[in-house]
């Protein structure tokens, strides 16, 4: 239950009137999962609002070594909700991570990186406020097994709505699965999880987070789509916590499982997250020009200028994981090609064409997917729209083809997001100036992002067999 919060008072009182038992902190480490530590009401105070809360950083992904390790985090009271999944009352707050020796903000948290992003928008002048919608695309599986050692590697994904299981032994089996690239809108019985999504649906409202539209996405095998109501840039990032909490647990407690890994079947769609973002001051749309292309402003256009010349870079943090790179190939609606245009899901940028309403104009950026820190995604590309603002950066024409299905001499001429994970790292080594400006990101994070990435996930996969590669090559 969202607690509409604005104050430490606000908090204590809930506590109180709610016979709140438990006090769960949360915050996010810098690759973007949720950690958190529980406290009884009574070690919650108003003084923990403003000195802070400690806990040991050395052991979250991308923060302390262990003989600096002592850190604080101080909740935002804003954010307080009762936990619909704790057996007994639970309260979250989710909080900013501070530094104890100095009291000043940690400079790879996440969420303080959202939140200077924003301040930086302010300082320029020409906005107040960025708005944010992701469309994050996940599965529901009904299990899945995997592992690996220096001898082994192996997964298994099992799903009764998955096309693969039509001839399973279900006893019975009533088939009506759908199949690969067919799920995008049959009802039910094919469409399996339409009362799993609903309560999905049910669980973000009831917590705060407004929702607009659920539905099955294109892949078999249980993949989804729940998109939330726009809201301002770190708002939305708390809240895509919340949804990708909430769709986790709903999915355990029907004893299914959910997955926000952008490509974890072979040979169908895997999940996305689309972006739309849209500048306001004083609650007018700056993005809306009536008589140019797309009905997009020439602000808008700069700010698409910006997402394009810097896509190379932002997609190191927008797909930040060696598995989004089997998404993003050709042929499964993946948005490679660096363009944009009205309507067109081919191109990287979209401009959505639904209604001539001035508030619904808004710039699509589809290459990020659901395994990014939403903090830093949202973050980056903001300053990449807004480097393009500053800039006057020209997109370029749009293109309003089918992107996969030009001529060979006109497809030489577009250019494509990377292809590998170690290749966007490369990218973003050597353009991310336009994230340092309004000290937002600092160099310290860009260099741990490198760091932490190539070491832990490109390396990682570089060195290891490919299960694969033993039915190419073991007969050599």
């Amino acid at each position: 239950m969202s607690l509409n919060c604005k104050n430490p008072e606000d908090v204590l009182k809930a506590i109180k009137d709610n016979d709140v038992r438990m006090v769960d902190v949360r915050f996010t480490d810098l690759p973007g999962i949720w950690q958190h530590f529980s406290l009884t009401p009574r070690c919650l105070d108003e003084d923990a609002f403003a000195e802070g809360i400690g806990f040991d950083g050395s052991s979250i992904r991308g923060f302390q070594e262990i003989q600096e390790s002592d850190m604080m985090v101080i909740p935002d009271p804003a954010t307080a909700f009762l936990d619909p999944f704790t057996a007994v009352p639970t309260l979250v707050l989710i909080c900013n991570v501070h530094v104890p020796i100095t009291g000043q903000p940690y400079t790879r948290d996440a969420r303080y990186i959202a939140q200077k992003s924003e301040t930086y928008l302010k300082s320029l002048g020409f906005a107040d406020t960025a708005n944010f919608a992701p469309e994050a695309e996940f599965f529901i599986f009904n299990g899945v097994r995997y592992g690996e050692g220096p001898n082994h590697a192996f997964h298994s994904i099992d799903s009764t709505e998955g096309y693969w299981s039509s001839g399973d032994d279900e006893d019975p089996n009533l088939g009506h699965k759908p199949r690969p690239k067919e799920g995008y809108f049959p009802v039910p019985p094919t469409d399996s999880m339409q009362d799993i999504r609903t309560e999905m649906v049910l669980t973000m409202e009831d917590i705060g987070v407004k929702v607009e539209v659920h539905h099955h996405e294109v892949a078999t095998g249980g993949q989804a789509e729940i998109d939330m109501f726009y809201t301002t840039l770190t708002q939305m990032a708390d809240n895509l916590m919340k949804y990708k909490y909430v769709v986790k647990n709903v999915a355990r407690t029907y004893g299914m499982t959910a997955t926000f890994m952008p490509k974890p079947l072979f040979e169908d769609n895997g999940s996305g997250m689309h972006v739309h973002q849209s500048l306001w001051k004083g609650g007018e749309p700056l993005f809306f020009g009536a008589d140019d292309y797309a009905g997009l402003s020439e602000l808008g256009r700069h700010y698409v200028g910006g997402l394009l010349k810097h896509a190379p870079a932002l997609i190191a943090i927008a797909a930040p994981t060696t598995n989004s790179y089997r998404r993003l190939v050709p042929g499964y609606e993946a948005p490679i090609n660096l363009v944009y245009s009205q309507r067109n899901r081919s191109a990287c940028c979209r401009i959505p064409m639904y209604t001539d309403n001035p508030k619904a104009k808004r710039v699509e950026f589809r290459c990020p997917d659901p395994s990014t820190n939403g903090y830093l995604c949202f973050a980056a590309l903001l300053m990449a729209g807004l480097d393009g603002i500053e800039n006057k950066i020209d997109p370029g024409p749009p293109i309003d083809k089918d992107l996969y299905d030009l001529p060979p001499e006109e497809a030489a001429e577009i250019k494509s997001t990377p292809g590998s994970l170690e290749a966007a790292l490369d990218a973003l080594e050597a353009d991310h100036d336009f994230l340092l400006k309004g000290d937002v990101f600092t160099q310290d994070v860009i260099d741990m992002w490198l760091s932490y990435k190539r070491k832990n996930e490109v390396d990682a996969i570089r060195l290891r067999p490919h299960p694969y590669e033993f039915a190419l090559y073991y007969d050599v």
